[in-house]
């Protein structure tokens, strides 16, 4: 796999020489999953944190009742991964699935670490990740509790302008916490006010 699209993402936060490019290229490993199939099941441990060259993934739960909860998409140059899995190596609470067919670049908890020993700029480049994957989980959890359900989909198309023609309508009210039907509803009031 081509991990020209990873090396150009961590570019705009460190600058790496050739051996280091390498270094960190030799400690990835490639993975394909068909739509459909998934990375990660509740209850299994997150080994690996993975960088989406191509396609589309998943994170969700599910309630007691069957009810599927969206936590987060993630398309082309976003990682993705349970980040609390990953670095207590405890089991997930999480679902995590293609929607489309989907091309990643994975790195291990030990390779990581390895990378950390032997390349020390790697450990700024994965704090400025993880302090990103906070911020945007602290505004996400905001959010549910203080807009309405029209402002988070006006948020939701505002931020990610090409991910809704990619997902279904459940997918879209699942991250919402609306039903299908209010999305529904929503959508046609917002076409009303165009």
């Amino acid at each position: 796999m081509d991990a020209t699209l990873l090396l150009s993402h961590i570019d705009r936060h460190i600058q790496l020489d050739t051996e280091e490019i390498a270094l960190f290229l030799s400690l990835l490993q490639p993975k394909t999953l068909k739509r459909k199939a998934f990375l990660l099941t509740q209850g299994e441990i997150c080994h690996a944190e993975h960088f989406i060259l191509k396609g589309c993934l998943r994170v969700y739960t599910i309630d007691d009742n069957g009810f599927e909860h969206i936590v987060m998409f993630g398309v082309e140059e976003w990682w993705v991964g349970d980040l609390y899995s990953f670095l207590t190596q405890t089991p997930t609470q999480y679902f995590i699935d293609a929607l489309e067919d989907t091309e990643i670049l994975q790195i291990s908890r030990q390779n990581l670490d390895k990378l950390y020993q032997q390349v020390p700029k790697f450990e700024r480049f994965f704090r400025i990740l993880f302090q990103n994957a906070f911020i945007a989980q602290q505004q996400r959890i905001q959010q549910n509790l203080s807009n309405t359900a029209e402002m988070r989909y006006q948020d939701f198309i505002t931020r990610y302008p090409q991910l809704e023609q990619r997902l279904s309508q459940k997918q879209v009210a699942a991250y919402l916490g609306i039903t299908p039907v209010f999305l529904s509803m929503l959508r046609k009031k917002r076409q009303f006010k165009k």
